[in-house]
């Protein structure tokens, strides 16, 4: 590789070696106010290193031509798109995929959308999103993992090795790009693209653990973020993108800006145009998205020698290599395969895959009296809400190429399960919202949120007399796809008033109240978790929706969903999440003045991080060690027998968490360490063993040393954060 990129280096001229730096949008995924012109003669120019928006064979070919047959030295260019939960067949949003808890399957979710990606011929994803979040009025904690970071780092390593497999030169395969680098889950007040201030301990402990264990599994490619760290926005951070990410971490890849980043520096108070993108060069950044700074100012820079030859010549080769990575200066075309167009995408078996995830992501907040699962046998349903009958909000945030015509509703997949002896009776009951403000701001693309012809109390009317003829009622509410993602946050983050008032008019009814949520982030639920009968939280889950909910509805899969995000009871209570820090004034249970408490709510939140009912009951024994003191690198095993003491068969995800009470520096009052998914038969038992070594103890210290100090640990194991057996043990150097 390093004597092909060199050999066609010493060919090109500056003009072409910029060209190569310039990644422009081909105008069917816009995430912005600015958009590419001129693009088919700045190809011909060799100013285009690479396009994104732009997929299907027909017109992926067109451009590539455009490229290797008419440009002096015939570099093909490298095809890109947001592809975050699936190409066409789509999967649970990102935020659902972490609460399966399942790598497998979240590995396998990134094949099949790498395989339908590189079957219209793309051949890079700006996925994963690694970012931890812990507030939930921002949009994207939808895209992400959600709070933890060892358990976003897991999932960020499956993805990539889903997305990349073996070579990124199989025609499947496709070359990731992890973002948003850096820390861009922790914008202040959840407002997007805000401000990102935090102490480097908290970054390295809290923050950067996902991107590293994506780098870790190969990653070709990084986005850097539009937030500022240490006051220095990420897309121009030297310390970012060179002293951490390659000099630390060793990255060999090349880094592209998010869309108009290096633009956008500009308002960070940074420079003009031509000095804010001599800055991100020089700073580490290769590929400049959308805006053409690099290809507008870079050679006047260099001839006013405020950049050099060599930072364009390693930005250039950067990018090549990736292209000779992917294979595509052997065969520019692999990814266009029209054959492969007709017969690798949305085939029923990547259907089923997107199914029976989404099966897998359902997390069972509430089942009073054991309300669920529904029964076949006879009786009637009213499927009730704005979520019910609809197709378009089933795929959720980020679907560029999803086709929600061919998703299934809730109301179909009901019908599909229920059988003949059930009679389901429909009403809408509801709009999404009635605020037509709020809705205008949803309605970013066509038809995306409206308004139903019949007035909403009379829509109200309609649904009560719905409930009033059947004996239960299944209220599919909550979020609509534009609620959440990009540009999506909320300062209110409870179930639109449009849709409480239906839930409180089906309340008063006196039948029992199934809420099946829509989400792409926790909600504030407490008027629900006190009424319903049962909360079954779906997230968007993607083409095979309203299959997957009525499977679990009616108990052909016994829901094993965990949280992976903690849910508040009041907006007021965010940020929050489970691994924090403790205080001098630790919160008590109570109206307790003078300790770190609120006067009018509880600080534990609504549903604890972990958190995830069953059909089932399983009961956890008291955590077994092999030692109580251990010395050095010795392996301490820590065994739990869980018991299926339910009446239906089901999975359990076992979790396991460690505490230091005593270190250099204060730490979290406990962290996620480790889990095992056990799936128990009725009556079944199993022991279940995690092997802790020194290395599940480490930390950042105050000189950002990762090490373990010797001391007495406390190990949990259960069912989520708050629900835990403990052990402790003295572990000594």
């Amino acid at each position: 590789m390093n004597t092909f990129i060199s050999t066609l280096m010493k060919k090109m001229t500056i003009d072409e070696k910029i060209g190569q730096l310039n990644l422009v949008t081909g105008g069917m995924a816009i995430t912005g106010s600015v958009t590419n012109n001129g693009i088919d003669d700045n190809i011909k120019k060799g100013n285009i290193g690479g396009i994104f928006g732009l997929y299907g064979t027909a017109n992926v070919r067109k451009a590539q031509d455009e490229a290797v047959k008419n440009t002096r030295l015939h570099i093909p260019m490298i095809f890109g798109l947001d592809v975050i939960h699936g190409h066409r067949t789509i999967f649970p949003i990102p935020l659902g995929m972490s609460t399966t808890w399942d790598l497998g399957l979240i590995e396998q979710a990134a094949h099949i959308a790498a395989k339908e990606a590189t079957a219209e011929g793309l051949n890079w994803v700006f996925s994963p999103m690694v970012d931890i979040a812990r507030d939930a009025r921002w949009g994207r904690i939808s895209e992400g993992s959600g709070e933890d970071p060892w358990l976003g780092g897991q999932i960020a390593g499956a993805m990539v090795r889903g997305y990349q497999g073996t070579s990124m030169k199989n025609a499947d395969a496709v070359m990731a790009c992890v973002k948003h680098f850096a820390l861009y889950g922790a914008a202040e007040a959840g407002r997007e693209y805000n401000t990102v201030d935090m102490s480097r301990i908290k970054m390295y402990q809290d923050y950067l653990p996902p991107y590293k264990a994506a780098l870790d599994a190969g990653a070709g490619s990084f986005m850097s973020s539009f937030n500022v760290v240490d006051n220095v926005p990420a897309t121009g951070n030297k310390w970012l993108l060179t002293d951490l990410l390659r000099k630390q971490w060793g990255f060999k890849g090349f880094v592209v800006s998010d869309y108009t980043a290096v633009n956008e520096m500009t308002n960070h108070g940074m420079g003009d145009l031509q000095t804010v993108s001599a800055l991100a060069l020089k700073a580490g950044l290769d590929m400049d998205m959308v805006g053409e700074g690099f290809l507008s100012t870079l050679k006047k820079s260099l001839s006013e020698n405020k950049v050099t030859v060599a930072d364009i010549d390693l930005a250039c080769r950067r990018v090549l290599e990736a292209k000779y990575k992917l294979g595509l200066f052997d065969n520019p075309y692999k990814s266009i395969d029209p054959a492969r167009e007709q017969k690798d995408v949305m085939t029923d078996e990547n259907r089923k895959a997107a199914r029976i995830t989404a099966e897998h992501s359902f997390v069972l907040l509430k089942n009073a009296n054991q309300i669920l699962p529904l029964k076949k046998s006879g009786g009637s349903i009213a499927v009730i809400g704005p979520l019910a009958d609809n197709k378009r909000d089933m795929l959720g945030t980020w679907v560029i190429a999803g086709e929600w015509e061919k998703s299934v509703s809730v109301l179909e997949g009901i019908k599909h399960v229920a059988g003949n002896n059930v009679q389901v009776n429909y009403s809408k009951g509801s709009n999404i919202t009635d605020d037509t403000t709020f809705m205008k701001r949803l309605n970013f693309g066509p038809g995306m949120v409206g308004l139903d012809a019949k007035a909403p109390a009379d829509m109200i009317d309609e649904a009560v007399k719905t409930a009033a003829n059947s004996d239960i009622i299944v209220a599919v509410v909550g979020e609509s796809q534009s609620m959440s993602g990009e540009s999506s946050s909320r300062s209110d983050i409870s179930i639109p008033e449009s849709q409480r008032n239906l839930l409180k008019a089906l309340a008063k009814t006196g039948k029992p109240v199934v809420i099946v949520l829509f989400n792409g982030r926790p909600l504030t639920l407490n008027w629900e978790n006190e009424n319903a009968a049962a909360i079954l939280d779906v997230w968007a889950p993607g083409t095979e929706a309203g299959n997957a909910i009525a499977e679990v509805l009616f108990g052909n899969y016994n829901p094993a969903g965990k949280l992976t995000t903690t849910f508040p009871r009041s907006v007021g209570q965010i940020p929050i999440y489970y691994n924090h820090l403790n205080t001098g004034r630790p919160y008590s249970n109570g109206p307790t003045k003078f300790k770190s408490n609120y006067l009018d709510v509880s600080n534990d939140p609504l549903y604890p991080f972990g958190y995830g009912l069953s059909y089932s009951k399983f009961t956890y024994s008291n955590v077994k060690l092999s030692k109580t003191n251990l010395k050095g690198n010795e392996t301490l095993t820590a065994t739990v027998t869980v018991t299926n003491t339910g009446s239906y068969a089901g999975e359990e995800v076992v979790q396991l968490y460690i505490s230091d009470p005593v270190a250099s520096v204060s730490r979290a009052v406990k962290e996620l360490k480790g889990f095992k998914k056990i799936n128990l038969q009725v009556g079944e038992k199993k022991d279940v063993t995690f092997n802790i070594t020194p290395q599940q103890l480490k930390f950042y210290n105050s000189q950002l040393k990762y090490d373990w100090e010797p001391g007495e640990f406390v190990i949990q194991v259960g069912t989520n954060s708050a629900e835990t057996k403990t052990a402790k043990v003295q572990w000594m150097r």
